[in-house]
């Protein structure tokens, strides 16, 4: 299982992780899809290959086909949202906020999986790329479509920790050349 091997790369001083890990993905009180799509999303936004090529195959197994697309499309869509929202709102202009985005986002609409799990992962990813706009924008969505804040919290623990063990590993392996 590549959960086990990722866990067992993590470094004595982060135990934190190696253990929040197995939670969040073992013990996760999400639905498969919701579950393994926020991990295949997360693992592509925190730019680690370790982490993706340890997770993506247990993703892959546990996504259907449109699930599993519609989990890459989160992450590549959110890759430039999040960039392009956060820099508008951290513009002291106000003006930037009232310009045409001018960028095609047809998969929001149309994703291919429930909206709700498409939302869901589009909300993890923008916790790890650090777009407040994006989060509050996509919380309201899953909130008004009767989500809880339980679920919501449960994706951003999946993100804070994937985040994490990427940027351990990393860095590690950076120390280790």
């Amino acid at each position: 299982m590549a959960l086990d091997e990722l866990k067992s790369a993590i470094p004595d001083f982060a135990k934190d992780l190696k253990l929040n890990l197995g939670s969040v993905i073992g013990n996760s009180d999400l639905p498969q899809q919701q579950l393994w799509g926020t991990v295949l999303a997360c693992a592509i936004a925190s730019r680690s290959p370790k982490v993706l090529r340890e997770l993506e195959p247990e993703a892959k197994a546990n996504l259907s086909a449109e699930a599993y697309t519609a989990a890459k499309s989160a992450a590549a869509i959110m890759a430039m949202n999040n960039v392009f929202y956060r820099t508008r709102h951290l513009l002291s202009d106000p003006e930037y906020g009232t310009l045409r985005a001018g960028l095609r986002m047809n998969v929001i609409g149309n994703p291919g999986v429930e909206k709700v799990d498409f939302e869901l992962w589009s909300l993890a990813v923008s916790a790890i790329n650090g777009c407040g706009q994006c989060l509050d924008s996509h919380e309201q969505v899953l909130r008004k479509a009767g989500v809880d804040r339980e679920t919501i919290q449960e994706a951003v623990k999946v993100a804070s920790v994937i985040q994490a063990v990427g940027v351990t590993l990393d860095a590690e392996a950076v120390i280790a050349e």
